[in-house]
């Protein structure tokens, strides 16, 4: 439901599961918090990184939609300078 916010005070993507890519080619998946002076604040947040190598972000990104998140961060704080965008993981279309 557009508009609606979960928690009255709180960003209208709280409590969603969102995708933020950097400015350095990372992709982050995890539910938004906040975003505040720091950054982006995510928690259960799984990451790709494309200098790790592997599989693609397409490739992370489908197989999180598959099965869910694997968290590799409880809580993680992507710098505002570094956010290249958000979206939410359900609006996502590969």
């Amino acid at each position: 439901m557009t508009g609606h916010v979960f928690h009255p005070g709180h960003d209208e993507l709280h409590g969603v599961t969102v995708v933020v890519d950097t400015l350095g080619g990372k992709t982050h998946v995890g539910r938004f918090h906040e975003r505040n002076d720091q950054g982006v604040l995510l928690h259960d947040v799984g990451s790709y990184d494309p200098t790790s190598g592997g599989t693609t972000r397409e490739e992370f990104l489908r197989r999180t939609l598959k099965f869910g998140v694997r968290v590799d961060h409880q809580h993680l704080v992507v710098p505002g300078t570094e956010v290249a965008g958000i979206i939410p993981l359900g609006g996502l279309t590969l």
